[in-house]
């Protein structure tokens, strides 16, 4: 009942899910309990411990929305008491923790979500289907910069789990980019090899990243870039792709498509005035429907459960932005290039080395659940 778990509570308990509705909650915080007391009504049980949730019979599935690392250790749990599980972003911290934590989905045949709320954005919905119907040709090269993900120290500050490799896992890859790297897989593919690095530290008192730049190759022989960080202010958030059939430009709650008349990889062969261009359109497409978020996907996992409606996030697919970062991360830490598939165990013992040998000393303020309102950086 931490920032995002409070939000989806009084969502669910003030009836704005369609289908769904809140019967009870669990946090280990006697102060989180007490808020729940005074805020979610006498109706809604209270637990402080999850398996004693589990175990109770009140609930058909859980929202697991807690730090990175008991994403999974939660989610197995819960399956294994034939739970249905939405799990919040990230999936995990690793992809050998996550892996086992989808095999345990497909055992229990229970309904498994994942909070990418940004895959109800019109924007990139609209984005994902002109690439899937070849609007855009072959993908030649991709383009991210995400830096509108400021974060001043007192974030940082406001809970001792944050920005550590024992607490978190990682710095901005793992808290705020996971939308954007699922975004980037979902609308283009999975990349097969990365070439990143790193700043730890580098704008926050802190010993995880707050900046990033990643350099990746696709199969086709595309490339891709994705900056990120959490020291830009202001910063951006511009989201390029590039085929041979020209190019489409997010930015500013806008799709422009650019789009050759002919593709350019046939006027490169047929052309023969040597300055020449293929004639180009710009076209600003036109969206339809609305961002629905959070509410959208828990709605969306209800209707799945209920229904069997297909699920727009399903938590298998939670592996393979984390498969991104975690190459990310390696690359940065074997300063080389590391291929995808992410080797699983290396990456595991870094990681832990990570943790072993970490001398950083964590300053926390009070710790207070902050209004997540206008934090979700969808555009």
């Amino acid at each position: 009942m931490g920032n995002m778990g409070s939000y989806h509570a009084v969502c669910l308990n003030n009836g704005e899910i369609p289908n769904a509705e809140l019967t009870a909650v669990c946090d280990t915080s006697p102060q989180r309990l007490k808020w729940a007391s005074e805020n979610l009504g006498a109706g809604v049980q209270r637990f402080d411990r999850a398996e004693t949730l589990f175990q109770s019979g009140l609930v058909d599935g859980v929202i697991i929305a807690v730090p990175h690392y008991d994403h999974p250790t939660l989610s197995i749990e819960a399956f294994k008491h034939h739970l249905h599980v939405l799990c919040e972003k990230p999936a995990g911290v690793y992809t050998k923790q996550v892996r086992r934590m989808n095999e345990a989905a497909a055992e229990s045949g229970r309904v498994f979500g994942i909070m990418y709320n940004q895959r109800t954005n019109p924007l990139y919905l609209k984005l994902r289907e002109l690439v899937k119907a070849g609007e855009l040709g072959k993908i030649k090269r991709t383009n991210w910069i995400i830096t509108n993900w400021y974060r001043p120290q007192a974030y940082y500050n406001s809970g001792g789990w944050r920005a550590t490799w024992a607490g978190e896992g990682g710095g901005v890859m793992l808290n705020q980019c996971p939308h954007n790297l699922d975004l980037w897989q979902w609308t283009c593919g999975m990349p097969i090899r990365v070439r990143a690095f790193c700043g730890c530290g580098k704008y926050h008192d802190i010993e995880v990243e707050d900046d990033v730049t990643a350099y990746v190759e696709y199969e086709n022989g595309a490339t891709g870039v994705f900056i990120t960080s959490t020291g830009d202010a202001p910063g951006t958030n511009r989201f390029e792709i590039t085929g041979d059939m020209g190019k489409i430009v997010i930015e500013d709650g806008k799709l422009n498509f650019w789009r050759n008349r002919l593709s350019e990889r046939e006027f490169n062969k047929t052309t023969t005035i040597p300055f020449s261009q293929p004639e180009v359109w710009k076209c600003e497409v036109p969206l339809s429907g609305t961002e629905t978020a959070h509410k959208g996907i828990i709605a969306n996992w209800a209707e799945g459960i209920l229904k069997g409606t297909p699920l727009l996030a399903p938590g298998e697919e939670g592996i393979n932005g984390l498969q991104i970062s975690n190459a990310i991360y390696l690359s940065s830490w074997l300063n080389d290039m590391v291929e995808i598939p992410v080797p699983e165990e290396l990456y595991y013992e870094k990681l832990k080395e990570k943790i072993e040998t970490s001398a950083y000393k964590k300053t926390v303020s009070e710790v207070k659940v902050s209004d997540v309102n206008g934090t979700f950086n969808s555009k």
